[in-house]
């Protein structure tokens, strides 16, 4: 593999942390971010005057570059990323569908510390990078809630990834992409009067050119998932989530499509009480991953209406 393909693998991996937090696609990392979805995924907050403002902290580590086949790529790599976003959903009384409609607005900033040896036959090619930046902005003007029960959430989304973030196409990382993406989303929820829950998302990623780089990621696919109990106010259980590029990548050089895909899972756990603060926390490893890192995640989500 050519150093500066392996550069744009590396560096793309970054973007697994991003808010709403990152492909072969162009930089080797998912799009949107991973991890949002675990419990209570069907079940938007309530409509209030005010709507619900929350925060998302999350940290990725990885020290491994898979190729193609699942085996470990010949390069010696270290990527650490920071994530830390603002968020704000708007749900109303208004019906559409005999759904409640509501709205979403997150804005992301990415702390990255990447670096890059590659072993050739003239000398090792190496490169660096530690930043602070604001990554790409994302905005859900279409969110509908059902709840066909109460043991019962379902709710869909259409969300829009802008490229608002910083970036730079010579530079090991970036948080920004440099494309539009558009991701139908649906999640759904279970509790049952015994306090188990079963939650679900799927979610679509179409992306637009880089015209930058006349690159074009694939179609993306990921499933997140959450198993776990109720206790009073705590649930406790398994989390992760499961991602597969379903399309080729499109661009210069590019002979073989370039998917990726990736499982992960670990403990999840979560906080509610009407009233206070409601906390999301959980703690993935990756396994099976192919042209693309792998590695783990830490999140800690925060969430209130007023």
């Amino acid at each position: 593999m050519h150093p500066r393909k392996i550069t744009r693998a590396v560096g793309g991996a970054i973007l697994i942390l991003s808010a709403a937090s990152v492909q072969a696609t162009e930089n080797g990392a998912p799009t949107t971010s991973f991890g949002l979805y675990d419990f209570g995924a069907g079940f938007m907050p309530p409509a209030t005057p005010n709507g619900a403002f929350g925060t998302r902290v999350a940290f990725y580590s990885a020290n491994k570059l898979k190729d193609g086949s699942g085996g470990d790529t010949p390069v010696d790599f270290s990527l650490d990323v920071l994530s830390m976003s603002l968020a704000h959903v708007r749900m109303t009384d208004y019906e559409l569908w005999g759904a409640k409609y509501g709205w979403s607005a997150v804005l992301p900033f990415f702390r990255m510390d990447a670096s890059l040896n590659v072993p050739t036959p003239f000398g090792t090619f190496s490169d660096s990078a530690e930043l602070f930046r604001q990554a790409d902005m994302t905005v859900t003007p279409l969110i509908l809630q059902w709840n066909p029960s109460r043991n019962l959430g379902v709710n869909a989304q259409f969300q829009i990834q802008a490229p608002t973030g910083d970036y730079d196409r010579d530079r090991l990382v970036s948080p920004g992409l440099n494309h539009w993406t558009f991701s139908p989303i649906l999640n759904a929820s279970y509790i049952s009067d015994t306090g188990f829950e079963l939650s679900s998302s799927f979610q679509l990623d179409f992306n637009t050119r880089n015209d930058d780089t006349d690159y074009r990621s694939g179609t993306e696919y990921r499933h997140e998932f959450a198993v776990g109990q109720h206790v009073k106010d705590w649930t406790l259980g398994l989390g992760g989530y499961y991602y597969r590029q379903i399309s080729d990548d499109k661009g210069p050089g590019l002979s073989n499509g370039n998917r990726a895909q990736v499982f992960a899972a670990g403990p999840a756990l979560s906080f509610f009480r009407p009233g206070l603060p409601a906390v999301w926390l959980h703690a993935y490893k990756e396994f099976d991953a192919e042209n693309r890192t792998e590695g783990y995640q830490l999140a800690l989500r925060i969430a209130q209406s007023f």
